[in-house]
């Protein structure tokens, strides 16, 4: 039987679990391909690691350049991460002939554009389905699955650590401290846990998921991003209350009409009947809206060794049996250059804003004053009872939930009420959004 002949770089967790089940899954594979996969060569810097994995020497080697520029191999599975080294590597192989089998999403974020262009100068395809979600199918679902679908928009929950945290202090009312010192405990999350808890990893797969769904590549440094590690847990208890959950999501819609595209990461409140706010701990789901299908949910482990290593395997399996869709990124280009990133200023959406005020007569008056001028319709006002402080005069919460507006005329409405000073501390601001697809309104 023909095989597929594979190089594989780098042993961490995801790169041990890949050498692992590709041989527990060969018999399996070849049938389902009707070609074997098999890895011919495995390079590691360290020698105790690849032989703890049982990589016989004769398959070693402790440089990467070997496998880039051995013409006896069709694939290279790029798994050591980073934005260096790792360019280096993606772009020997290709240019040396190979395929590009890869988990960076990093890399991807920030080169992906360049990336593939450079894969299909080459002839060559460069695949990343393990980049974004795990073990859920979702870049292949989107390359065919959907293929007779304009999508309409993504919201996802693609960071498990960050998902696990607002769980946490959610339902068991944990400070955000506390719920992260477990979260590391369990190994949920990184020791330093910047790039999960500030958004930044979501924001990478978001710039992915832009890529297969519209074939448009927005620059990371564009994207707004927002990170969890600020949420006061009087606010996730306010929006139990309302009957919402506070989720970290990727949301992208498209526009277009106007040739734009909405690519957003940030804090969102959902309505709980949505199955999307029912997903807990570090599980993955992204809802996605085509306009022929309608909504369809992807649900499933979205990190860790295993998980990761099944879309790695789909990868290699496509390469291997030639079903790799001829809806790449790589043929995007013409429509690349149709399409826009859309200003944060510009989008719409429904929001909830709490506001710290002294308790007296006037003050509700005067913030939805404030709001009437930018043209910014209230749909309803609480205060909560149980706040009554001791202070004089006494400091309330105040919680306003706007009907859909622009995004710039709620940030402009905040910054004034703010200077009022019956008003304390600077609002805090979500969005809430309903995942429908949408209406395309004046901005």
């Amino acid at each position: 039987m023909n095989a597929l002949r594979i190089g594989l770089v780098g042993l961490g967790t995801v790169g041990t679990s890949v050498w692992n089940n590709l041989r527990s899954q060969e018999e399996l594979l070849s049938r389902r391909c009707g070609k074997a996969l098999r890895i011919e060569k495995v390079a590691e810097k360290d020698r105790e690691r690849a032989r703890e994995a049982g990589v016989p020497e004769s398959q070693w080697t402790s440089d990467w350049r070997d496998l880039a520029l051995d013409p006896s191999l069709d694939v290279v599975v790029e798994l050591i991460g980073g934005t260096g080294i790792a360019a280096d590597l993606i772009r020997e192989s290709l240019f040396h002939g190979k395929d590009v089998v890869t988990a960076n999403k990093a890399l991807l974020a920030e080169r992906g554009k360049e990336l593939t262009a450079f894969a299909a100068e080459r002839g060559r395809r460069l695949l990343f389905e393990a980049s974004v979600a795990g073990g859920i199918p979702l870049l292949l679902a989107l390359r065919e699955g959907l293929i007779a679908n304009e999508i309409l928009s993504l919201h996802g929950i693609i960071n498990g650590t960050c998902n696990y945290l607002l769980s946490a202090m959610a339902s068991r009312s944990l400070p955000y401290r506390e719920a992260l010192r477990e979260a590391k405990e369990l190994g949920y999350a990184e020791a330093d846990e910047t790039l999960d808890v500030a958004g930044h990893d979501t924001a990478h797969k978001a710039v992915l998921l832009s890529a297969l769904a519209y074939g448009f590549w927005p620059r990371l440094e564009e994207v707004h991003t927002e990170g969890i590690q600020h949420i006061d847990p009087l606010d996730l208890h306010f929006a139990q209350e309302l009957g919402y959950s506070l989720k970290l999501l990727a949301i992208l819609r498209s526009h277009p009409t106007r040739g734009e595209i909405e690519v957003r990461v940030h804090p969102t409140l959902l309505r709980k009947g949505h199955l999307l706010s029912s997903v807990s701990g570090v599980f993955n789901a992204v809802a996605v809206w085509g306009d022929v299908v309608g909504e369809t949910l992807f649900y499933g482990r979205g990190a860790g060794g295993d998980p990761t290593s099944s879309a790695v395997l789909s990868d290699l399996a496509s390469l291997a049996s030639g079903e790799v869709s001829a809806r790449e990124v790589t043929s995007s280009s013409v429509r690349q250059a149709a399409l826009s990133l859309r200003p944060m200023a510009r989008i719409f959406s429904r929001y909830y804003v709490r506001f710290l005020v002294e308790d007296r007569p006037g003050v509700l008056a005067e913030i939805a004053r404030v709001f009437a001028a930018e043209k910014i319709s209230i749909s309803s006002v609480i205060q909560p009872e149980g706040h009554r402080g001791k202070t004089v005069p006494l400091i309330v919460p105040l919680i306003v939930l706007l009907h859909r507006s622009r995004e710039a005329d709620v940030q402009r409405a905040c910054r004034i009420i703010e200077t009022l000073p019956t008003v304390k501390e600077p609002a805090i601001l979500l969005r809430v959004e309903d995942l429908e697809p949408e209406e395309e309104q004046a901005s």
